[in-house]
């Protein structure tokens, strides 16, 4: 009897162990995540010359990131993570050129000719063409509030850091851990996309600190 709880004890250290080695390996990712992150903000700091110019460089990238990833999840990227979150992001991110045109008559054309084809010929409407789509007709119908304030405000950022964080926790799981993630020859690129999803609002929040 008095050797039963150094048995229980011993039959109890593999489970210990295995959460200890998971707990290590991912504080070893956000370490090396962090590291990344700092290492491509220094190098947009040298590259641009300003901060200024660093913000507008991110906003770019994470833009043209979220329309690579929304394109490649409709072509050969087929994953269960939940692709339709870069509508929204895709709207707080674009470029404001590019918004007023879409915001405007050419905007409002193509989101009819989608509506109505969605509603009275949905065989002739493919189903890669839904989120973009969605995207045409979420920024012709915004309201002001979201359209002309919380696209440039803080609200917009703090929407695009959820979805980075989310996508990115996402996609890390499902490659078995951030190094993983790098290592696979077909999901690099898309970890680059989803990191740059994720670095772009971190550094909005960290210009609007420091201004």
């Amino acid at each position: 009897m008095g050797k039963m709880p150094s048995y229980l004890a011993m039959k109890t250290d593999p489970a210990g162990t295995a959460s200890e080695a998971a707990q290590a390996l991912i504080q070893s990712d956000l370490r090396e995540l962090g590291a990344a992150a700092r290492k491509l903000a220094n190098n947009a700091i040298l590259l641009g010359g300003g901060l200024g110019f660093g913000s507008s460089l991110f906003k770019w990238l994470a833009f043209i990131a979220a329309v690579y990833l929304l394109v490649l999840d409709k072509t050969n990227w087929k994953t269960n993570i939940l692709t339709g979150l870069l509508v929204p992001y895709i709207f707080f991110t674009l470029p404001g050129v590019l918004f007023n045109l879409i915001r405007g008559e050419v905007g409002c054309w193509i989101a009819f000719v989608a509506v109505v084809l969605r509603l009275f010929f949905p065989k002739h409407f493919p189903d890669w063409l839904e989120l973009p789509g969605s995207l045409i007709l979420l920024t012709v119908v915004a309201p002001s509030l979201f359209a002309d304030k919380f696209r440039n405000d803080i609200v917009g950022v703090g929407v695009c850091l959820v979805i980075g964080c989310y996508l990115l926790q996402e996609h890390i799981n499902a490659s078995g851990g951030f190094r993983a993630a790098f290592r696979k020859a077909k999901g690099v690129s898309n970890t680059i996309g989803i990191v740059l999803l994720f670095v772009y609002p971190v550094w909005a929040f960290v210009l609007l600190y420091l201004l």
